[in-house]
């Protein structure tokens, strides 16, 4: 059983509506099955609007974000903890510490960083927590593409690019999370 989410998405809103939607519904279906969010602490885009649907219905948040940033970023002050670390490697590994999961929603390059990190500890079995993407409005079709042309093309195995679940719905893609890795002791 899930007890915690880390997600990684955008400080920014993107152009489609439906990265907000997303974003908010994602955090209401994790409210709603009890899981706790952890996510890089930013009060804008959809880390915000991720942040304040949660909070919203009542949930729990907890905010990773290196010092140097918390002006830049513009911290979240209404969460259920902000964690004020030293650097962006602390940021991620305190994230990757509380988490029993991870899912990247629409995001720039930070979330793309993010997001091949964990996957790339998984592969070199530094943890074994499930990861997934949640593919709202197809905003990472060209990604999963690529990702399959890599496997095709020899550089990523199979069982590689297996491991990482994509959905567009987020209650299936918790489902499908749900169960894999072991949870996370923090």
């Amino acid at each position: 059983m899930l007890k915690s989410i880390c997600v990684f998405c955008g400080s920014a809103n993107g152009t489609s509506p439906a990265y907000l939607d997303a974003a908010r519904a994602f955090a209401r279906e994790a409210v709603r099955r009890r899981i706790r969010i952890v996510y890089g602490g930013a009060s804008v885009g959809l880390m915000g609007a991720l942040a304040d649907a949660a909070l919203a219905e009542g949930g729990e948040v907890v905010g990773v974000m290196p010092r140097s940033l918390v002006d830049r970023e513009i911290a979240h002050t209404g969460l259920t903890e902000l964690c004020v670390v030293e650097t962006m490697h602390e940021r991620k590994a305190t994230m990757a510490h509380l988490a029993d999961a991870f899912v990247a929603l629409p995001g720039g390059l930070g979330t793309l960083e993010e997001l091949f990190e964990v996957w790339t500890w998984g592969m070199l079995g530094l943890h074994a927590k499930p990861y997934g993407l949640l593919d709202v409005a197809s905003y990472y079709g060209p990604l999963i593409a690529f990702l399959d042309h890599a496997r095709d093309e020899g550089f990523v195995r199979a069982a590689q690019r297996a491991m990482l679940v994509v959905d567009d719905d987020a209650s299936r893609l918790i489902d499908r999370l749900t169960g894999l890795g072991s949870p996370s002791t923090g």
